[in-house]
């Protein structure tokens, strides 16, 4: 296995606990989406020499899409705002000073934004480069064959495709104009069909 893309996580208190968390409330195909959103972008990073936080990107990249979920879907407030807010208080949870909790709560809102430096914000930037490819099939040439079969037989996508257009879907219908929203109406289920990933 490539070791920029070698299946390891950081090990502390707050990533067990992201993890925890994940794995409870998220269906499989959004806990391994979320698991390979940290695993492309940890590799992204090590690839072009990318300093990143990688405890704070872990979480992130778990938590990232837990506003779709039954349990913390919003009605009123698009799903990335809503998991940043739960991310915050993870974070405080955690023992985390307000600053870092709020920097996890940026990341995930920013992750469905315009898209930023990687001097700018790095974890940012790693989570959008890391989320379209595994969304939208964005940048393959970054993600080669072997990294790519290395990461999908410990995390595989599950029907994550048609399972995630439902969700986006949902969210579309009851907020129109969010993110999600826009993504829809921009083609996001012609890419998710068309995913090098389930070729």
């Amino acid at each position: 296995m490539p070791v920029p893309f070698s299946d390891m996580f950081p090990e502390t208190p707050a990533a067990a606990a992201a993890l925890a968390v994940a794995t409870r409330f998220c269906p499989p195909a959004l806990l391994n989406h979320s698991i390979r959103s940290y695993l492309w972008g940890a590799g992204y990073a090590r690839a072009h020499g990318i300093g990143f936080d990688d405890e704070l990107y872990y979480v992130s990249s778990l938590l990232h899409d837990i506003g779709l979920t039954e349990t913390f879907d919003s009605h009123t407030v698009p799903f990335e705002e809503a998991g940043g807010r739960l991310a915050w208080v993870f974070g405080m949870a955690a023992g985390w000073s307000p600053d870092r909790s709020a920097r996890a709560e940026e990341i995930i809102v920013v992750h469905m934004r315009d898209p930023v430096a990687a001097s700018e914000d790095p974890e940012s930037h790693l989570l959008q480069v890391a989320t379209s490819w595994d969304v939208s099939g964005r940048r393959p040439e970054e993600f080669p064959a072997d990294a790519r079969a290395a990461v999908l037989a410990l995390h595989p996508r599950l029907g994550f495709g048609a399972e995630f257009f439902a969700a986006f879907e949902a969210q579309a219908r009851r907020k129109p104009g969010c993110a999600a929203a826009c993504s829809v109406e921009a083609g996001i289920a012609a890419r998710l069909a068309a995913h090098p990933l389930d070729a």
